[in-house]
């Protein structure tokens, strides 16, 4: 018999041993957990009666040549030790077990004992590479539980997807990011959604994919910086990507911070025009955000991190060689010749404070080109900075969304999204570097205003806002928005709503991430959320106390109206994850007899 002598006193009584010889199984329960009981090849052996996978009764299943089989998915656990021969699985606890007088008795505690983080970063790892979405969805709750922060959750899962990824970084570790951004502003369950979600789309992109195989630093890192960033820029140009590694390798083993680090990729990525519709410089930009979350201090990390975009901004399409940037107005040739006098502009401007026109967002709502461009040149002669400009092009962005008419294509939308996401993520460059290079990134950002007007023409109806409203009456308005098709206009008022008759903002914005994380998000809703709410953010802290302003209430009415466009979805995610919180709560989540459990727990001992 399967006998463990330590802890003898401490053990169980269980079934009668020719009880269980004679049927071969029984159920009993040890403080409270079911427990499956065999006798097999003359053993007693005893594991967890819940499938790891997703509970089913193991009683239920059959036991041959030392194999334990679960009927539901066909899920082996070799019985004597439990682990499984199917990875999407996970392995069943086994319990010690002692037979006395014919009768056996039951250990309580199980022969496992890694504490909860160990078992689940292991798991963890085990999805992300297998990508199983039930997996990733219980690693990401029982990590939360077990208290890991959620920086090292995203550690693991940015470590994966930057290596495992030829084409290096992509929309996948965009979404994690994005989400471990907002993690503050969700509620407590919503954050372990979000955690799963961006951990199933970096699983997801790399599934498949060739790993990404690294370059080396040059043996020479005394090179100065702007030695660097004239090669880094070369490499870029003539689409050498393993150069440009290189290059950008050196900088990192040369010990250059993290603001020059990202003066050297936003350089490059504004050399040339609106790269792969604002997506790579978008991808930058998250990319060091992922090293603001996880930290700049492993030289080899941040290498690897960073070095996951340079195949992006060598091979991105450059809208200058689009026929909208040069038919009927040549936009590429007036940037070119804005920047030209970029240099003369930013020092014109060094000694003077610019403080935003009222009119500026009209202004970049301009129909003629050259009211745009004199408005962004006026601006930096009077002294603008590049987050100031970055900022106030970033709520034109948001204004363009939030008056998107529905007359228009739905593939539009992704249209005015592009412009709003890459204009915010070079406003969030601008608070780390203040390169006048960035600069092109704001004019690139505005000249995609311009070329979105005609999805403002006509205009939505413009969500002002009630004072009277009620702002529970408007919560629930939006939520009935999300549940049905096609109800824009009634989201973007609900939040306009919301807010004017004095509701938290906070709450809001948790409301509005627990309408993104239940359903299918697509890559572009992530997106505009993330971007929404930190462009509400920043509005908070430049203003004063007096309530949310009309551009904090435009932000966010543009992110409820572009979610209630792609809105209700299939929700399959969401119901991964309701399975994987069911299950590590200890619930049944199969159908049949759900009463067998809690049965076995009043019959333990008899």
């Amino acid at each position: 018999m399967a006998v463990d002598d330590a802890g003898r006193d401490e053990y169980r009584k269980a079934v009668d041993l020719d009880d269980l010889r004679k049927e071969g199984r029984a159920l009993t329960a040890v403080d409270g957990t079911p427990i499956a009981l065999f006798y097999h090849e003359g053993e007693v052996r005893a594991v967890n009666n819940r499938c790891p996978h997703m509970g089913f009764p193991l009683t239920e299943g059959t036991v041959d040549e030392g194999v334990l089989t679960c009927h539901w998915h066909h899920a082996r656990f070799e019985l004597s030790c439990g682990d499984t021969f199917d990875p999407w699985a996970d392995d069943v606890d086994t319990y010690p077990t002692d037979v006395r007088d014919g009768t056996v008795y039951v250990s309580p505690a199980p022969r496992r004992s890694d504490p909860p983080g160990v078992h689940w970063r292991e798991r963890l790892d085990d999805g992300l590479e297998q990508n199983l979405r039930l997996v990733l969805a219980k690693s990401a709750v029982a990590l939360t539980d077990a208290g890991v922060p959620p920086a090292e959750v995203v550690e693991r899962g940015v470590t994966f997807g930057v290596g495992n990824r030829a084409d290096g970084w992509s929309s996948g570790l965009t979404i994690l990011v994005a989400l471990a951004n907002r993690l503050p502003d969700l509620d407590e369950p919503d954050r372990k959604r979000a955690l799963y979600q961006g951990l199933t789309e970096v699983a997801g992109d790399c599934d498949g994919e060739a790993p990404k195989f690294d370059q080396e630093a040059f043996a020479a890192t005394d090179v100065p910086f702007e030695r660097l960033l004239s090669w880094f820029r070369e490499n870029v140009e003539v689409r050498d990507a393993d150069g440009a590694e290189r290059v950008l390798r050196t900088a990192v083993a040369a010990g250059h911070d993290p603001e020059k680090l990202t003066e050297l990729l936003v350089t490059a990525a504004t050399d040339h025009r609106y790269l792969n519709t604002g997506h790579t410089f978008d991808y930058v930009n998250k990319a060091t955000e992922a090293l603001d979350l996880i930290g700049w201090d492993d030289e080899e990390r941040t290498a690897e991190v960073l070095a996951s975009l340079v195949r992006g901004l060598a091979t991105a399409d450059r809208a200058e060689e689009t026929s909208s940037w040069r038919q009927p107005d040549d936009l590429a040739t007036m940037c070119e010749e804005s920047f030209a006098r970029l240099d003369d502009l930013v020092a014109a401007g060094e000694a003077k404070t610019w403080t935003e026109p009222d009119d500026f967002t009209e202004r970049l709502h301009a129909a003629d080109p050259e009211t745009v461009f004199d408005a962004l040149e006026g601006a930096i002669e009077d002294g603008a900075t590049v987050e100031q400009l970055a900022s106030a092009v970033s709520f034109a962005a948001a204004k363009r969304v939030a008056l998107f008419a529905t007359s228009n294509e739905f593939a539009d939308w992704n249209t005015v999204h592009h412009t709003f996401t890459f204009a915010n993520a070079v406003h969030r460059a601008a608070e780390r570097t203040d390169a006048t290079a960035l600069y092109r990134g704001v004019f690139d950002a505005a000249v995609n205003v311009y070329l979105d007007r005609f999805l403002n023409t006509p205009p939505a109806p413009e969500a002002t806002g009630d004072p009277d409203a009620d702002p529970e009456t408007a919560l629930e308005s939006l939520r009935t928005a999300f549940e049905q098709q096609g109800r824009v206009q009634q989201a973007g008022d609900a939040v306009a709503d919301y807010l004017a008759g004095g509701g938290d903002p906070d709450r809001l914005k948790a409301a509005l991430g627990n309408a993104l994380l239940v359903e299918d998000t697509n890559f572009h809703t992530f997106q505009a959320y993330e971007a929404a709410c930190r462009q509400f953010d920043r509005r908070a802290a430049a203003g004063d106390d007096a309530g949310v302003t009309d551009e904090q209430r435009d932000c966010l009415v543009a992110a409820a109206r572009y979610m209630a466009a792609h809105y209700p979805t299939r929700r399959s995610r969401e119901q991964t994850f309701s399975i994987a919180a069911r299950l590590l709560r200890g619930e049944r989540v199969d159908a049949a007899d759900e009463g067998r459990d809690a049965d076995a727990e009043t019959t333990a001992g008899d």
